[in-house]
């Protein structure tokens, strides 16, 4: 006689076929997860009973022609009541009642939720459960087309145990049902999901081989033949001590699971226990994978929960400053929602996030302090996404970040962190001085430079577009502020240079001031430098934004457009400047003519094209001409 669900529980079956999970596969992982249970189960109880004897094995069966899938189990089975308590009442999970009552938490049963068995009906449209328990001896079957109820009856059962046997659904346009019953699937689905099981799931496989005595050339030389062969490795190698496990085999498991050809350039492997409890094998790759600073690159680790797949990129694991780790964790700790494909977003994941966020820090650091030449290949592959990480949200993890950072430095052209730059200080140095550019030989020109190399002064080489974005966020270390070596306010003049430069300054104010007229909006001021050495002019910029931020801002996708107020510095001891003065008296509009020039050549020096090349050159032929 067919026993109706409850209304409640039809409801839930509807959702859950429907719903609840976003991948039919799933049903094998949560079978299988079962039948572990199962076998935990019994293997407890073997250890007060010593008449228990078992193989503890899973096994999966498949045939084609009757479209079935089999997950055998030698577990503990159940009893009548059992079927009906925990297969007849969905959500109702056998394991946590078993975990329950023997208060054990040590038990470590995967399956606390008692809806996974339902997915099976994603696949199948009829279930069949033999099962014959170790505390009756009874054997019994329940049968379920799903929501419209189910029967339970005597089995033929012998063996102790539990067999979930699936009728496939027939191809539909839409779903290849067909899947679920080839070798192929069945084997690529137990080693992504279900790999790490403790015990042994063995499946009948098909293999070939050549005839004994065939030769080559035979036409029917090669003949099939099939063993029951186990598909998962049981014991996670992130388990085992890391005195057992060799580099090869390490970097054999990381290029396998995480599809590189190349070895890792860190592994860092950790086992935690306390208030989170979690095993974790991470990863820094040799080379950045090609979408990664690519909108469509996803970052995460894989999650398992006693050794099985419940996430492939758990996101919330990893800030978004270490998204080139790669890697996995496996916790017993986790609450899982119906599904295990969602995780709930509770304390013991962020526990757990901060554990390894704090973990990647200190090894990164390590690595920079005993592996230096490595740790700059690592840097000149990943800096980006770590001085990302000191600009974003506002500076948050600024600390936590700035001495994992290198930059190219005036110092012998190397790479240096900002306290080493610090330690090499001047004794009354106050500011660390950086410029901007695209490389390292176009800044090492800048007429801006030169006083300040002159003086001893070593200067940050900043040529990735974040870098003075991310030096602005950090504004100081150690008490010393950042200098922009094309700011306007840098004097390194002594007292009685700075006062001869005051005196010209007056001196010439009116010449300033026509070459300030003759380029309008083009910049905020016209001044004498105290900084050129060689160069005729340079630009400069008063207020926070340089000419560098400015282009990298306008450089994005924006209607909006920014501009920095820029500062025209000319040379007082160069010939120009003598050339500009005699104008002075004699051409003003002459005089605004070479204004215009010089803020052209200034600008062509920052790499800032004009705004009319066509003018900017007749003026050159004209100037030539004469």
């Amino acid at each position: 006689m067919k026993t109706q669900f409850k209304a409640e529980s039809k409801k839930l079956l509807d959702l859950m076929i429907n719903s609840i999970y976003t991948h039919k596969e799933i049903f094998l992982r949560e079978l299988l997860s079962n039948a572990s249970d199962a076998i935990d189960k019994l293997h407890f109880k073997s250890l007060t009973d010593s008449s228990i004897e078992s193989d503890f094995s899973i096994e999966i069966n498949i045939d084609k022609e009757n479209r079935t899938l089999s997950i055998s189990d030698t577990g503990i089975g159940m009893t009548k009541d059992e079927l009906e308590s925990n297969l007849g009442t969905i959500a109702k999970s056998g394991s946590l009642d078993f975990k329950t009552a023997n208060k054990n938490d040590a038990l470590d049963i995967i399956g606390q939720f008692g809806v996974g068995f339902y997915s099976a009906f994603m696949v199948a449209d009829k279930v069949t459960v033999d099962t014959k328990s170790c505390e009756s001896g009874d054997a019994n079957r329940w049968v379920s087309e799903g929501a419209d109820g189910y029967i339970i009856e005597k089995s033929d059962k012998q063996n102790l145990g539990t067999t979930v046997t699936l009728h496939i659904k027939k191809d539909s346009d839409d779903e290849k049902y067909s899947e679920f019953l080839d070798e192929f699937t069945i084997k690529r689905l137990v080693k992504k999901h279900s790999d790490y099981l403790r015990y042994p799931i063995k499946m009948e496989c098909e293999h070939s081989r050549k005839k004994e005595g065939a030769k080559d050339d035979d036409e029917n030389a090669w003949e099939t033949y099939k063993t029951l062969d186990t598909l998962n490795s049981m014991t996670p190698i992130w388990k085992k001590n890391k005195k057992d496990l060799s580099d090869e085999e390490i970097n054999q498991f990381y290029k396998d699971k995480f599809m590189d050809f190349e070895n890792p350039a860190k592994v860092i492997q950790s086992k935690t226990e306390g208030t989170a409890t979690y095993s974790s094998m991470l990863f820094v790759p040799s080379i950045p994978p090609f979408n990664y600073y690519t909108k469509d690159f996803e970052k995460g680790l894989q999650l398992y929960s006693s050794g099985v797949l419940i996430m492939e990129k758990c996101a919330e694991l990893l800030p978004d400053y270490f998204s080139f780790v790669k890697g996995l964790v496996d916790s017993e700790d986790l609450s899982l929602n119906i599904s295990r494909e969602t995780l709930q977003h509770d304390r013991q994941l962020k526990i757990i996030a901060k554990s390894l966020d704090k973990k990647i820090k200190n090894e990164l650091s390590s690595w920079l302090k005993n592996d230096r030449e490595n740790y700059e290949k690592f840097f000149n592959n990943f800096g980006l996404q770590l001085k990302y990480g000191v600009y974003a949200s506002y500076g948050a993890n600024k600390d936590k970040l700035k001495d994992l950072l290198l930059f190219k430095s005036s110092n012998e052209n190397k790479l240096t962190t900002i306290a080493e730059y610090v330690s090499r200080m001047k004794e009354k140095q106050q500011e660390i001085y950086y410029a901007c550019g695209d490389s390292v030989e176009k800044i090492s020109r800048m007429p801006q430079i030169e006083s300040i190399r002159d003086a001893g002064y070593e200067v940050l080489y900043l040529t990735d577009d974040i870098d003075e974005f991310t030096i602005k966020m950090l504004n100081e270390y150690d008490g010393k502020k950042f200098k922009n070596v094309a700011s306007g306010d840098i004097n390194l003049d002594s007292d009685e240079k700075s006062k001869e430069n005051e005196e010209k300054i007056k001196q010439h104010s009116n010449l300033f001031e026509i070459m300030k007229e003759a380029l309008k909006d083009k910049v905020s001021d016209v001044k004498l430098s105290n900084r050129l050495k060689n160069g005729a002019v340079c630009l400069t910029t008063s207020g926070e934004m340089s000419i560098e931020m400015e282009k990298v801002l306008n450089s994005m996708p924006t209607d909006h457009k920014v501009k920095a107020q820029r500062v025209l510095e000319i040379n007082g001891n160069h010939a120009i400047f003598q050339k500009l003065c005699d104008l002075e008296e004699t051409d003003q509009d002459k005089l605004k003519e070479y204004a215009e020039l010089l803020y052209i050549q200034a600008a062509l020096i920052e790499g800032i094209s004009p705004e009319d090349p066509v003018d900017f050159g007749n003026k050159i032929s004209q100037i030539m001409a004469k």
